[in-house]
């Protein structure tokens, strides 16, 4: 399931109902689609995107997607940090930046237009996010370097990334619950606990 860090504030949610709640003010959409027995370890783009059919038409249609592939990332793809470093500084899309994920972590830091604090999302299999076009934000991976997600488009040229020129982004060090979580200077990770948003 997702965690919420908004670190100014050493806070995390944890539940879905208030990642929801939490995430709504940015249109952000969140939700949570079965992950156990869909496919296999090793499905094919093809198997994954048979298995999610009825989801993903349906993203289709609320949101006037047109393609949906599969991308898959771990340590050994070639040029890793190079394509990583593309969308770890903060940039926008021209259109919204739809994920499944299927396997893997990875980690979305938004920094609202409102003035809000800056927070991160950390998904993980079985997390759907939907960032709508226009957001702030920058994406890294967690210690696995692992993400395998469906990706929706309504153009694919409108995810090239659009840097804003803000080097925001060299101040966050992506951090991500785990087995062994990590406890950055002054930020205290709750484990047990369930924040309300």
């Amino acid at each position: 399931m997702a965690h919420i860090r908004i670190p100014s504030a050493d806070r995390v949610i944890h539940d879905a109902e208030s990642i929801r709640h939490f995430l709504l003010p940015h249109g952000i959409h969140y939700d949570r689609w079965p992950v156990a027995g869909r496919i296999g370890r090793d499905a094919s783009q093809e198997e994954i995107l048979a298995a999610y059919a009825p989801e993903v038409e349906a993203l289709k249609q609320s949101g006037g997607y047109t393609t949906a592939d599969v991308v898959n990332v771990t340590p050994d793809v070639p040029g890793l940090q190079e394509m990583l470093s593309k969308f770890n500084q903060e940039h926008r899309h021209a259109e919204d930046e739809v994920r499944f994920i299927v396997k893997g972590h990875g980690i979305f830091y938004i920094n609202p237009e409102n003035g809000d604090p800056v927070f991160s999302i950390e998904i993980e299999a079985g997390d759907l996010v939907n960032v709508p076009a226009g957001t702030k934000h920058w994406f890294d991976l967690c210690a696995d370097r692992t993400i395998r997600a469906i990706r929706l488009f309504r153009e694919k040229a409108g995810w090239t990334p659009e840097y804003t020129g803000d080097a925001i982004a060299s101040g966050y060090q992506p951090l991500c619950f785990g087995p062994t979580p990590i406890v950055a200077k002054g930020f205290r990770i709750e484990q047990a606990a369930s924040s309300a948003a």
